[in-house]
């Protein structure tokens, strides 16, 4: 063989080896989109209307804080072959499973209600259609896609999602920005001591980790089939998924204060949609329709996806959407039960806001709980091995939870 003809085969492996590893891709990715969904779009869109750009520094301090504990997860789930529920049911007690369990449920199931009446509200915009008539057609679109189609299709639609919600950075863009206030504000703290910051603040760090990405993450390396050999591989989608989850959240912030800053009221989908029409026009209304829609598309059959995982494996059922509804009942159950309460919730008197409002109380109340678990289990010999968590996961997990704990207290005390 020729030194051209070996440098052909070369290159041909070393392109069959890229696209093998690009194919391992895709639950951080979609982990880090789903983060991003129609209830958080609100949120981060808030903080910018109310604080301007002094909050973006706090999404700079996240983004480790969000890979090492979604990085830990990973790594517990690559080494041990098993999710959350199935390792508290095998290392802990089975009350603490329920226990878990039950809160992400009724949290998810909250969630979702207040993303399906996002998703409705800028359809019903739209069209002048009432949001009611949508309900059933994206719960039964959503549906279809998990019940009739392989986990590969399934994963490929949902990177599509994710990759369009890049349309946030295009309206941040077109935004025009001060690009030296919004530098300024990123790498140097600022803290204001006043209700309204604080408020947006805790919004803003009680959006960015939710409990149903530990669970979802978790669930997808283990229906990928993946082992501690592609360990790395997760590591460079987990970080990649959390940092492309973090520059929507700042270009969100962004476009909030450059169109939105000073508007008062602007709490819901509908308000913000009105605001924005008058004030930024018919692209920037069009782009942040576009990213609603799909970021609701995507996140509530992950929402729904990690309430039924976490569910099946609580009880042993089996799982996982490469199986036929008649071989894993239990979890299609609750995968379109979940998504079912969701719709019943939206023409329930709850209003949207209610909703949200109980699901981070709920979500406050889990997380704590799940980063103690998680931090025990990666570093717990009998069960990692060689494989214990990294000093890096360690650091930010332990400063994850000591946020999170502090976050808690001031809300309780809010509550009181």
């Amino acid at each position: 063989m020729s030194k051209f003809e070996n440098f052909k085969e070369k290159i041909k492996s070393d392109i069959t080896k890229n696209r093998e590893k690009i194919k391992e891709l895709g639950p951080g990715i979609i982990t880090g989109g789903a983060g991003d969904d129609p209830a958080g779009i609100v949120t981060y869109t808030m903080v910018g209307a109310t604080t301007g750009f002094s909050q973006l520094w706090l999404l700079l301090l996240s983004t480790p804080m969000m890979i090492g504990v979604q990085n830990t997860i990973v790594r517990i789930a690559l080494v041990t072959g098993k999710s959350l529920p199935e390792l508290t049911n095998a290392f802990y007690n089975k009350k603490v499973t329920i226990f878990m369990i039950s809160i992400l449920a009724v949290a998810n199931i909250l969630t979702i209600g207040a993303d399906l009446e996002a998703l409705a509200a800028i359809l019903s915009i739209i069209t002048g259609k009432n949001q009611l008539y949508f309900l059933i057609p994206i719960t039964a679109f959503i549906g279809y896609l998990v019940i009739y189609h392989s986990y590969k299709t399934i994963k490929k639609v949902l990177i599509g999602f994710t990759l369009i919600l890049s349309v946030y950075i295009i309206n941040a863009i077109i935004a025009h920005p001060n690009i030296k206030e919004v530098l300024l504000n990123t790498f140097i703290p600022h803290i204001e001591m006043k209700t309204a910051w604080i408020i947006a603040a805790l919004g803003l760090l009680g959006t960015t980790i939710s409990p149903y990405l530990l669970f979802w993450q978790a669930a997808e390396e283990k229906e990928e089939h993946k082992t501690v050999v592609q360990a790395k591989s997760a590591t460079i989608d987990t970080i990649i998924g959390m940092i492309y989850s973090n520059l929507l959240s700042y270009a969100m912030i962004i476009s909030g204060v450059v169109m939105l800053f000073g508007h008062n009221n602007i709490d819901t989908i509908q308000s913000i949609a009105e605001a924005l029409k008058p004030v930024a026009g018919k692209y920037a209304f069009a782009l942040f329709s576009i990213g609603i829609i799909v970021s609701g598309l995507l996140a509530i059959p992950v929402l729904a996806g990690s309430t039924a995982y976490a569910v099946a494996d609580a009880f042993r059922w089996r799982e996982g959407m490469d199986y036929k509804v008649s071989d894993a009942k239990g979890f299609y159950i609750v995968f379109l039960g979940a998504m079912l309460f969701g719709d019943i919730i939206v023409i329930s008197p709850l209003s949207v806001v209610d909703a949200l409002y109980y699901s981070q109380v709920l979500d406050g109340v889990l997380l704590p709980i799940l980063l103690i678990i998680i931090l025990m289990l990666s570093n717990n010999k009998k069960i990692m091995g060689e494989y214990k968590n990294t000093l890096f996961n360690n650091v930010f997990t332990l400063f994850t939870l000591v946020v999170t704990i502090i976050l808690n207290l001031i809300m309780f005390n809010n509550l009181i």
